[in-house]
Formats: structure tokens, C-alpha cells, sequence
């Protein structure tokens, strides 16, 4: 039987991409939780290039980045497909994990922690992207289509964590008034059973941000 180990940290948007990844495929795992401010020798040397979370050890072999540990979890292990099977389609879904992941989550991140004069040209950058999101899921159930895929998985952080740093910090980016597309997609993406039995408390992660939030707030005083 293969071993497999996962190298993350409860609550990572990364760390939950592949552990749902591995869900969906049925696979037994060992999650060791890594703290971020004291490193592991097993996480440094398993990913000595960037030293980040997650790492998949699949046999002792290490596989780093998130997106790289799907598409092999995808490829190594027998179950439900991840990602497309039609090659280009599956070209399709990876434009989009690219796109969310360099252009969607850094915008939006800046937006909803962003203050002073800077916070509207940063709420309209992210309002910009989300637009595009939201004119690629008009029509669509999923980004795939019927079923949840791999853009889905990685879109954990905005159908997840946006709405609960939004009410951490008070800025408000996503409205069904103005992506509506977005949010009949997050309602989807919500109330799958999935979706919702792989998710992390919500409860933690706000009074996590609410916690940054003050601090945030102590330093500007």
C-alpha cells in the first residue's frame, strides 16, 4: 500500500485544495500540520526550494506547489478524474486555475485588506477580475460545467474565504447584484455535500481574521 503524507496547515486555502483533491479520489492520508513560524526539518528539506506548505510525500517523494500536487494526485491515483479528459479542455481549466491563482486571489486579497486612499483603486482592480469570473460561469453550473472540477477546487478561496474575510475586515467586494453568475456559483459550490463535509470550521477562520483585523488596527493607532 502507498504512503501518503500531507505537509500543510489547517485553514490554508493551498492545504485544502489538495486535501480535497485526495477526497475526491478516495485516498487514505496522514496530514502533519506544520508551523509556519518554526519550520520542520521534514517540510525544509522536502521543499528546499520554497519552503512553503503544502508538500505531498507520496513513497517519501516529495511533490511541492498545490496546483502541481492536484494534477499529480490526479494522474497517480485511481477515482474520479480532476481534471478534464478532453486535452483541450483540460487546457481550458488550467488558463483558469493560472488566472485565479495569479491574477483573481492577489487582487481580491489586496482589495478586502487594503485602507485609506489606496482602498478604492484596489476595490476596483479586484471588481475588475471578478468580473471576468463572473463572464466565464454565465450559463454554468461550474466552471467545468455540471459537475465540480479542478478550477473549482482551486477556487476555494473566493466560493469560501472571501465571504468570511469580508465580514472580518467590513470591506464588501462581492454582491449578487453585482456578480450574479459568481454568486449562483457560490451558492453551488457551498451547499455541495463535498464541498461542505472538506471545509474547515468557519467559525475559526473568522475569529482568526477578526484577531488580524484588530491587530492591524492596534499598529495604525
Amino acid at each position: 500500500m502507498s504512503r501518503v503524507k500531507l505537509l500543510g496547515v489547517y485553514g490554508s486555502p493551498a492545504s485544502q485544495r489538495v486535501e480535497w483533491a485526495l477526497k475526491i479520489k478516495g485516498v487514505k492520508y496522514e496530514f502533519i500540520t506544520e508551523d509556519l513560524q518554526n519550520k520542520s526539518p521534514l517540510l525544509l528539506k522536502s521543499n528546499p526550494v520554497y519552503k512553503k506548505i503544502p508538500v505531498l510525500l507520496h513513497n517519501d517523494k516529495p511533490i511541492a506547489e498545490s496546483l502541481v500536487i492536484i494534477e499529480y494526485i490526479d494522474e497517480a491515483f485511481e477515482g474520479p478524474s480532476i481534471l478534464p479528459k478532453d486535452p483541450y479542455d483540460r487546457a481550458i481549466a488550467r488558463f483558469w486555475v493560472k488566472f485565479l491563482d495569479e491574477k483573481c486571489l492577489p487582487a481580491v486579497w489586496k482589495a478586502l485588506w487594503s485602507q485609506g486612499d489606496e482602498q478604492e483603486k484596489d476595490k476596483e482592480e479586484a471588481y475588475e477580475v471578478l468580473k471576468v469570473i463572473d463572464n466565464e460561469l454565465k450559463d454554468k453550473k461550474f466552471f467545468g460545467g455540471d459537475n465540480i472540477g479542478f478550477v473549482d477546487v482551486v477556487a476555494n478561496f473566493v466560493g469560501f474565504w472571501i465571504g468570511i474575510v469580508e465580514e472580518a475586515t467590513g470591506v464588501v467586494l462581492v454582491t449578487s447584484e453585482n456578480f450574479p453568475n459568481f454568486c449562483a456559483w457560490r451558492d453551488e459550490y457551498l451547499n455541495c455535500d463535498r464541498v461542505k463535509e472538506n471545509m474547515p470550521s468557519r467559525e475559526m477562520l473568522l475569529g482568526y481574521f477578526k484577531s488580524r483585523v484588530q491587530a492591524v488596527a492596534a499598529i495604525s493607532k
